[in-house]
C-alpha cells in the first residue's frame, strides 16, 4: 500500500467511487456525521454519494427530519442521523463545551444563565418550530439579553449551541431560506442512548470503516476527542480491522475487498468541508505538500476543491443565477483535454443536481 492506494481506498470507503445507498439518511448514517456549516455544499456532499438525485430531494429529507443538523463533534454544524444524535452528543458534547468555555465566560453565560435560557427555549419551542430570531425574541422577553451588546450577537449563538449540545434542541424544517429549531424529543423521539464508553467504541468502529485507511490522529481530529480517547476507541475495535504501515504511519481500515478503481481521469467537485478532505489530520494522500501550502494561503472559506483520481488538483467557486450555474476553476496545473473533459463531466453532474444549466470557466 502507498499514498495513492490510501486515497483510492478512502474514495471507495466514503462511497464516492460507487454506492449502494439510495437515500441521504443512509449516507449520513454511514459517514456517522457530515460537516455542514456550509449547508448548500453539504447537501451536494450527500448527493455525490447517491445515484443521480437533486438538491430538492436532499432538502426534503432535511425538512422531514430524516437527517438532522446540529453542533456535534467540534464547535460546528454537522448532519447526523436521528438514531445517532444522542450517542454522538454523549461522546463529544463535553469536549465542545470545554472548547467553548472561554466564550461562555466572556459572554456572561454561567450555569445559572444557561439553565434559565434553556427553560425559556423549551417553553417557546413546545409543539412548534422557531427561527433563531424568534428564539431571540423569546429570550429578550424573559429578560435574557441574547444579542446586540456583544460581538456581532454571539451571545445568542452560544446560548443556542449550548442548548443543542445539551440535547434540548435540534434543527427543524426550513421556513423558506431560514433555519428553524425544534425540541429534540419532538423532532427525533425515542432515540437510542449509549453510555459514553459504549458510544466511543461504536463511533470508532464506524469511523474506521467509513473513513479508512485512517490513523488514530485522524480519528481524534475528526471527532474532537483527545488522542488518548481516540486510541482507546481504536484499541477496542482493532481486532475487527486490518492495518498497514505506510511512510512510518499505521493506517487502519475495513478488512473488506474494495471495488475496482474508477477509470482515469475521474473528477469530483468537492466542498472544502467534504468528509474526504476534512476527515483527516494528515492529508498527504490527497494533496501534495506544495499544493497543500497553496490551499493554506487561500484559507478554507469558499475554497472548494477539484479532486482528480483521488488528488486535489485545484479549487472551484460557484455562482448561482436564476437558471444557471457558473463554475470558476483555479487549477494547480495544466490539464490535458481528457482531464478537462472529466472536469466538465463533474460540473455537469453538479448542475443537474441543482437543476441549472452549466457555464464552466
Amino acid at each position: 500500500m502507498n499514498q495513492d492506494d490510501i486515497a483510492h481506498a478512502r474514495l471507495a470507503n466514503q462511497r464516492l467511487t460507487e454506492t449502494t445507498f439510495t437515500t441521504a439518511a443512509e449516507v449520513v448514517a454511514w459517514l456517522v456525521a457530515v460537516q455542514a456549516q456550509d449547508y448548500a455544499t453539504a447537501k451536494w456532499a450527500l448527493g455525490q454519494r447517491l445515484p443521480p438525485t437533486t438538491d430538492a430531494a436532499i432538502e426534503q429529507a432535511f425538512n422531514e427530519g430524516l437527517i438532522l443538523r446540529t453542533h456535534v463533534l467540534r464547535p460546528t454544524w454537522h448532519f447526523v442521523a436521528p438514531d445517532d444524535i444522542r450517542p454522538l452528543l454523549a461522546l463529544t458534547a463535553p469536549r465542545v463545551h470545554q472548547a467553548n468555555g472561554s466564550m461562555y465566560r466572556q459572554l456572561g453565560l454561567d450555569a445559572t444563565m444557561l439553565s434559565r435560557s434553556a427553560e425559556v427555549i423549551a417553553r417557546a419551542l413546545d409543539g412548534r418550530a422557531l427561527t433563531r430570531d424568534e428564539l431571540k425574541s423569546a429570550l429578550d422577553e424573559a429578560g435574557i439579553a441574547a444579542g446586540g451588546t456583544d460581538r456581532a450577537g454571539q451571545r445568542l449563538a452560544y446560548i443556542v449551541m449550548h442548548a443543542e449540545l445539551e440535547g434540548l434542541i435540534v434543527s427543524g424544517p426550513r421556513r423558506g431560506k431560514q433555519f428553524t429549531y425544534m425540541l429534540l424529543d419532538e423532532r427525533a423521539p425515542g432515540g437510542r442512548a449509549l453510555a459514553r464508553n459504549e458510544a466511543l467504541v461504536a463511533v470508532a468502529r464506524r469511523f474506521f470503516l467509513s473513513h479508512g485507511p485512517a490513523t488514530p490522529a485522524d480519528f481524534a481530529n475528526w471527532s474532537g476527542l483527545t488522542l488518548t480517547e481516540a486510541r482507546q476507541g481504536l484499541d477496542a475495535v482493532a481486532g475487527e480491522l486490518d492495518s498497514e504501515t505506510v511512510d512510518g504511519q499505521t493506517y487502519w481500515f475495513a478488512d473488506d475487498p474494495l471495488p475496482p478503481r474508477s477509470p482515469s481521469p475521474t473528477v469530483y467537485l468537492l466542498s472544502i468541508y467534504d468528509e474526504y478532505t476534512i476527515g483527516y489530520k494528515d492529508r498527504r494522500a490527497i494533496v501534495s505538500a506544495e499544493d497543500g501550502a497553496r490551499l493554506a494561503t487561500m484559507g478554507n472559506a469558499l475554497q472548494n476543491v477539484i479532486v482528480m483520481d483521488g488528488r486535489i488538483v485545484g479549487t472551484w467557486r460557484r455562482t448561482l443565477a436564476k437558471t444557471s450555474l457558473v463554475i470558476e476553476l483555479n487549477l494547480f496545473r495544466v490539464l490535458s483535454e481528457e482531464e478537462r473533459a472529466a472536469v466538465e463531466v463533474a460540473g455537469q453532474k453538479y448542475s443537474e443536481f441543482l437543476a441549472l444549466s452549466l457555464a464552466l470557466k
